[in-house]
C-alpha cells in the first residue's frame, strides 16, 4: 500500500536534494557481428545497435514523465571491441569506433562504452591493436568511451600493459588538447573491471552477459548529506544506520525504473547499480557527506574512516532494496565531478596520496584526476600500478581516469563542463619509477586468489 508521507519524501528528494537516476544503460553483445570483412562487421555492428537501442531514449523520457523522476542519461555499452576486431586483425580498428559513434548519435544516447581490451593476463588477438588506436579512436569519436582492464585478484597484474597504459593516457590527452585534454577523460583503466557496470567511461557488456540486457545505476549523494544533516549528534552507528535506510529508498526508485524500462524493452532487467555518484552541482557531493560526519574538510585523518563507513552502509542498504545488485555499488569520489572534492583539492586539504588511499575503502578508484601536462609515462603507468595493487589484494574493483593537462601545472584548472565538472591540476611525486616499470612480465596473484 502506497504511503503518502513516503510519496512526499520521495518529491522532496527529487526537488530538493538531487536525487535522480544517473543512467538507464543498454547492454549489447557484438560477438556475433564478427567478420572478417572490417567494413562488413561494421554495418553489422550499426545495424544490431541500432535495432536492439532505437526505442531506448524515448523509453527513458517516458518513465521521466509517468514518474516524475529524473533520467539523467541514457547509454549503450557492448561486448569489448578487441574481441571483434581479432576477426580482422590486419585493420585498423578505429573503423569500429567510428560505427560505434554512428550508432550512438543514431540512437541519440550521451555515450557508449565498450572500445575496450580485456588484457589483465596477457594480450590476446585483436587486444594490442585497439589499444595501440584508443587515442586516435576517442580524438576523432564524440561519444565512444574506452577501457582496459589491466590486472585481477586471479591473475595478477600485467606490467606489460600497465608500461603501454601509461602511454595511450598521455598520448589521449595530446591528441585532444585543444579540447580540454577529454580524451583522457573517456578512458578507464580497470583492475577487476565489472562485466556489468552502467557508469561510463568504464561500461562494457561482459562476455557472461546476455545478448541484451538493462542496467541502472542510481545516484543520491545530496540526499544522504541532507539525511544525515537532521541527526548532528548521532553516533558513528546511528550515522551508518541512517545511511542504510535511506540508500534502500534510493535503490527501490532504481529498481521500479529498472524493471519498467525492461518491460517497455522487451530486454532482461540485469542489475541494479546503487552507486553515489556526484556531480558538480551543490549539494549532490560525497566530500560533502564525509564533512556532515564531521571532517572540517574532505582529505584531513579521518576521511578514509569515514568513506569506508559510507560505503558499507550503502552497500548493507542497497542490497536489501532490490533482487539483482551489480556493477560497482558503493561511493564515488571523482575529483571534477564534486564539488566538495574540488573545493578540497584546492585548498590544499585534499592530495594525490591521501586520493589513493582512499580507494581502498570505495568503489571505484583515482577518478577525474587531473595532472601536470609534463608527467612523464612511466609516472603514469606507476600511478596505475599502484591502483591495481590495491584492486587486486583487496579483490575490489579499482579504476583510474588521469587527465594530463597539456601545458598546465599544478595550481591551474581544466574546465570540462556539465556532469565532468572542473578539476584543480594535483601535484604528483616527480620520483622516477621508470626502471620498474621497465622491467615488464607480471605481478603474480595474490595468495587470497586461490579460493577453489
Amino acid at each position: 500500500m502506497l504511503n503518502t508521507n513516503d510519496i512526499l519524501e520521495t518529491i522532496h528528494m527529487i526537488q530538493d536534494e538531487n536525487l535522480d537516476i544517473r543512467t538507464i544503460t543498454m547492454g549489447i553483445s557484438l560477438l556475433d557481428c564478427a567478420d572478417s570483412d572490417i567494413d562488413r562487421m561494421c554495418g553489422k555492428i550499426y545495424d544490431k545497435i541500432c535495432r536492439y537501442a532505437g526505442n531506448l531514449v524515448k523509453t527513458g523520457e517516458d518513465i521521466e514523465a509517468e514518474y516524475g523522476i529524473p533520467i539523467i542519461n541514457k547509454r549503450i555499452s557492448v561486448t569489448p571491441a578487441a574481441m571483434v576486431a581479432a576477426a580482422c586483425p590486419d585493420k585498423n580498428p578505429v573503423k569500429i569506433a567510428h560505427a560505434l559513434d554512428r550508432a550512438a548519435k543514431q540512437v541519440g544516447v550521451n555515450f557508449l562504452g565498450g572500445y575496450s581490451a580485456l588484457v589483465h593476463k596477457g594480450f590476446g588477438p585483436g587486444d594490442y591493436a585497439l589499444i595501440e588506436s584508443i587515442p586516435q579512436a576517442l580524438a576523432e569519436t564524440e561519444r565512444v568511451c574506452s577501457s582496459v582492464n589491466i590486472g585481477s585478484t586471479k591473475a595478477g597484474i600485467n606490467m606489460d600493459a600497465v608500461a603501454k597504459m601509461g602511454h595511450i593516457v598521455r598520448q589521449c590527452a595530446e591528441l585532444t588538447a585543444d579540447n580540454n585534454c577529454f580524451g583522457a577523460a573517456k578512458l578507464v583503466i580497470f583492475c577487476n573491471a565489472p562485466e556489468d557496470n552502467p557508469f561510463m567511461a568504464g561500461a562494457f557488456h561482459g562476455v557472461g552477459e546476455p545478448d541484451c540486457v538493462v542496467n541502472v545505476g542510481v545516484s543520491g549523494p545530496g540526499v544522504v548529506r541532507a539525511a544525515l544533516a537532521k541527526a548532528p549528534d548521532a553516533n558513528l552507528t546511528e550515522v551508518a544506520d541512517i545511511v542504510k535506510r535511506t540508500a534502500f529508498k534510493i535503490t527501490r526508485m532504481g529498481q521500479l525504473v529498472a524493471q519498467e524500462a525492461s518491460r517497455r524493452l522487451c530486454v532482461p532487467f540485469g542489475i541494479v547499480d546503487l552507486s553515489l555518484a556526484p556531480t558538480p552541482a551543490v549539494g549532490d557531493s560525497v566530500a560533502h557527506i564525509l564533512e556532515e560526519m564531521g571532517l572540517e574538510s574532505c582529505g584531513a585523518h579521518g576521511t578514509t574512516a569515514c568513506l569506508a563507513l559510507l560505503n558499507d552502509a550503502v552497500k548493507k542498504g542497497g542490497v536489501m532494496a532490490s533482487s539483482h545488485v551489480g556493477g560497482l555499488s558503493g561511493a564515488f569520489i571523482p575529483v571534477s565531478e564534486d564539488a566538495g572534492m574540488i573545493d578540497a583539492a584546492r585548498c590544499g586539504a585534499l592530495s594525490l596520496t591521501k586520493l589513493e588511499a582512499m580507494t581502498a575503502v570505495c568503489s571505484v578508484g583515482l577518478d577525474m584526476i587531473a595532472i601536470p601536462g609534463d608527467t612523464p609515462a612511466e609516472i603514469i603507468s606507476a600511478i596505475l600500478a599502484d591502483e591495481a595493487a590495491i584492486g587486486m589484494v583487496n579483490s575490489k574493483t579499482t579504476a583510474i581516469r588521469l587527465i594530463p593537462a597539456i601545458g598546465k601545472k599544478p595550481g591551474e584548472d581544466m574546465e570540462f563542463g556539465g556532469l565532468f565538472g572542473s578539476a584543480p591540476i594535483m601535484d604528483v611525486n616527480t620520483y622516477s619509477p621508470l626502471k620498474f616499470i621497465s622491467r615488464g612480465g607480471r605481478i603474480p596473484a595474490p595468495l587470497q586468489s586461490l579460493k577453489n
